[in-house]
């Protein structure tokens, strides 16, 4: 597939992205664009003849609502610094009601630049040095990283494949960790990359063995709305009265509607006390967030559920393709079915790979997320990203068929 063939929307000219056709709500998703041409990080980190399924970023045009409030604020020409924007926060409100039936005060919600930034924020604002923060592994590395960087001890627990590939908390190596008195656990619900999204029950269970031994609970959200039905997404912080003020959320709309480069995301603290211990540890290191990014943010919680809609669905198509290329056509791998977001865990441990990151890189030239990112049992896996067009995905599957296929 050379990539350039299919572009109808928008076309590369020099490094400058001209956009040929205004996009319409017609949810076309099949349209591959030429990213190159713009700053992307994913597309720009390889060479051209990679084609890149890495970093968890879309490769769809954004919902024509926020399109338009972009222009909108564009229009108007001044760009000053941004003050409290209570539509912004009206917005988060409603949706979080409507899609979580979750209640909570404007004055519990902390725009904030990103989660990653959130989980570094807590662990310098929450726990005191030398402490030590709880993570379960494998897992999205920002999480292995942010403790040490607060001057942490990292302590880690498994979450572990069963027998049909679908993973689960390994509940007695989770106490055991607990009771080594962390003061912070990081949880990252749904779960990247294993895409778990966990039951009430689950969440309940780990929520309880934390408050047994005074931990509070550090909630990555940030896939909440990216759920494959009959699974439902829970917030920890909604479960209980006691759970929510123990755990601090983070959300975004960045991987929902594909803005992730506008870095707009928000906390959720019912505990007051919490909350002040989070706003006064900034320490001058957490700004606002840039007003095109909180634009972007309201028009995409206000107008965008229909979009989020269809593109739940052509996820899901793409999915389900996926399990089943790997099923029939790449003998050794084995996934665990996505129960949430747009990731698949690829489990090459059966192919006899020593490094199946770097053999799909060299021989069939895409690029993937080595899983040793994602710390202890992430060796021997890779990361997929299979939000992109359909003809996309096939492209690369194909590729790895044809490496694995030629050695």
């Amino acid at each position: 597939m050379n990539i350039g063939n299919n572009l109808s929307r928008v076309v590369q000219s020099g490094r400058t992205c001209e956009v040929k056709k205004k996009m319409k709500n017609d949810f076309d998703f099949n349209t591959v664009v030429e990213r190159r041409c713009s700053e992307s990080v994913k597309w720009n980190a390889y060479p051209e003849d990679v084609l890149p399924m890495w970093v968890a970023d879309m490769d769809f045009i954004s919902p024509e609502p926020v399109l338009q409030a972009l222009q909108k604020r564009i229009n108007h020409g001044v760009f000053g610094y941004p003050g409290k924007n209570h539509g912004l926060n009206e917005a988060i409100q409603t949706w979080l009601k409507r899609r979580f039936n979750w209640e909570v005060q404007e004055e519990e919600i902390i725009i904030l630049p990103g989660v990653v930034t959130g989980l570094n924020w807590a662990c310098h604002a929450l726990a005191e040095p030398g402490g030590s923060v709880l993570v379960q592994t494998p897992v999205y590395p920002p999480f292995l990283s942010a403790p040490g960087n607060a001057g942490l001890e990292l302590l880690t627990t498994p979450i572990l494949p069963e027998k049909d590939g679908q993973y689960a908390i390994d509940w007695d190596a989770f106490e055991a960790a607990a009771s080594k008195n962390p003061q912070l656990f990081i949880l990252c619900s749904p779960h990247n990359p294993v895409g778990r999204v966990f039951h009430p029950e689950e969440i309940i269970r780990m929520a309880e063995i934390c408050m047994k031994h005074d931990i509070l609970i550090v909630s990555d959200e940030i896939h909440a709305d990216l759920i494959y039905t009959p699974h439902v997404h829970h917030p920890t912080a909604s479960l209980s009265n006691e759970i929510g003020q123990s755990t601090i959320t983070f959300m975004a709309p960045s991987k929902t509607f594909n803005i992730a480069g506008l870095e707009c995301s928000f906390s959720i603290i019912q505990n007051s006390t919490l909350r002040d211990r989070m706003q006064n540890g900034t320490k001058g290191l957490v700004g606002w967030v840039n007003c095109l990014g909180q634009v972007a943010a309201e028009a995409a919680y206000r107008e965008g559920e229909p979009w989020l809609q269809n593109i739940l669905a052509y996820l899901r198509r793409n999915r389900d393709d996926l399990v089943e290329f790997i099923r029939q056509s790449m003998p050794g791998i084995t996934m665990p079915m996505p129960e949430g977001t747009y990731l698949a865990w690829l489990d090459c441990r059966k192919t006899g790979l020593d490094d199946p990151y770097r053999f799909f890189l060299e021989n069939a030239k895409v690029a993937l997320n080595d899983g040793r990112m994602f710390g202890p049992g992430g060796e021997g896996f890779v990361r997929l990203n299979f939000g992109c067009p359909h003809s996309m995905l096939m492209e690369g599957l194909h590729r790895m068929k044809n490496a694995l296929a030629s050695r």
